[in-house]
């Protein structure tokens, strides 16, 4: 049986999707219990061990057993093991494990990052493990559907800030906060303090979906990727929806958008804690078209990015589902990096312009963005150009065209760089 650690090595060594997928299936096969149970433990995003920091190995040690480690996990898991005892518990693990074994496997199953380029996708799909998949619900594009755009529906401006679901486990007495990716949030301690004033609100263990908004969206989202976990105080997570915890887990909530909003109503939240504005709107008929034309340029006049249409009637699904539309006067599409190229005339010596792709809306998109950067963008930019390759960068356009050049690659139309997001290269928030 190959050593989980081996494996994690083989995996990154090759950035072929292929390759890391015929070694999942391989390991599958062999039914290396111990990697996927370890590989599971870094990628459930349910499961969370209280670690911020956690040493790297400098030289061997004596060795430990995966007993050994698997008994820390518990303790860290439970919340037994915390604060210094925590520290230290974990310190003597790295100076008694070995080098290549402790910062190749047990590291990063507590940083809870394989590092090798696998997601819990790829586990699913080519081996007999399966991991719990942390998602929440994304929106659809509403040009996409049109023909829904009917009935009674809740009408909310689009927020442009940090998706961020929080979980209030009432179990565990204990409150914490993800990014739609499953990504724990620490930056917001007022926000947690106001959930954890909560809990003997709850009858239940609830899910908060909203979006964290600060006066500068840059500067939050710096805080956000900073090493070492920065605090933001001034920001406030602006609620949406709320959903029971199980239910959460389980994919979804059948109550209606209607009950979950009179959910809402039945907390009182602190000072950085916001319930997010609606109106009801009949499409079905011309007063409710004219209620929400008005509605929509009142949120664009206001620098919303546009509004969100939600059916009265509709089901919480974790995933991206057309019965939450999103309605704006253009298109954003997260693209990857993959060059650079300088600029000309005034802009010699600095970044001319982002050559990106990546697929989105089911089209693979391809083009350069040289616009929407400012001259301090292009000297900072350009400075770092080896960095930025593989960083997903956020492009607002008019609309997406069909290359002419080819008929399976599409471009867009005047496009402008908008923003970088993501923790890690290629993966966004």
């Amino acid at each position: 049986m190959m050593k989980p650690w081996k494996v994690i090595q083989e995996l990154e060594s090759d950035n072929s999707r292929l390759k890391k997928e015929a070694i999942i299936r391989r390991e599958s096969d062999a039914d290396n219990i111990r990697f996927f149970n370890g590989v599971g433990a870094a990628l459930d995003g349910f499961r969370t061990f209280g670690v911020q920091k956690v040493p790297v190995a400098k030289k061997d040690g004596p060795g430990i057993t995966q007993s050994d480690f698997d008994d820390i996990l518990r303790s860290l898991e439970s919340r037994t093991l915390t604060g210094n005892a925590m520290r230290d518990s974990i310190q003597v693990l790295c100076d008694s494990s070995k080098m290549e074994e402790w910062n190749d496997w047990y590291r990063r199953i507590l940083i809870k990052d394989l590092r090798c380029g696998v997601t819990h996708k790829t586990i699913n799909k080519h081996s007999t493990m399966k991991v719990p998949v942390f998602e929440c619900m994304l929106a659809d594009d509403s040009k996409k559907h049109e023909k829904k755009m009917t009935g009674q529906v809740y009408v909310e401006p689009k927020l442009d800030g940090v998706r961020v679901i929080t979980i209030c486990d009432v179990d565990k007495d204990e409150v914490r906060m993800y990014s739609r990716n499953g990504k724990e949030l620490n930056n917001f301690p007022k926000i947690l303090e106001q959930f954890d004033s909560m809990l003997d609100q709850m009858s239940e263990s609830m899910v908060f979906d909203g979006e964290v908004m600060s006066d500068d969206f840059q500067t939050l989202m710096r805080e956000i990727h900073r090493k070492g976990g920065a605090k933001t105080d001034d920001a406030v997570l602006n609620v949406f929806d709320c959903l029971p915890l199980e239910a959460f887990k389980e994919g979804g909530y059948a109550g209606s958008l209607t009950v979950r909003k009179g959910m809402l109503e039945d907390y009182e939240f602190g000072p950085n804690i916001s319930k997010v504005e609606f109106v009801r709107i009949n499409l079905s008929e011309d007063d409710g078209q004219k209620m929400f034309a008005d509605y929509n340029k009142l949120c664009i006049d206001k620098g919303f990015e546009g509004i969100m249409v939600k059916p009265m009637g509709g089901v919480y699904e974790c995933k991206r589902s057309s019965l939450w539309l999103k309605v704006k006067p253009f298109i954003e599409v997260s693209l990857k990096v993959i060059d650079t190229e300088e600029g000309t005339g005034r802009n010699a010596g600095k970044l001319g312009a982002l050559i990106v792709e990546g697929t989105d809306m089911d089209k693979f998109i391809k083009t350069n963005v040289g616009s929407g950067l400012t001259d301090s963008d292009r000297e900072t930019f350009w400075k770092a150009k080896d960095k930025l390759i593989g960083q997903i960068v956020e492009v607002r356009a008019d609309a997406i065209t069909q290359n002419q050049d080819t008929t399976n690659e599409w471009s867009l139309r005047f496009p402008r760089f908008l923003r970088f997001r993501g923790f890690e290269p290629g993966e966004k928030i």
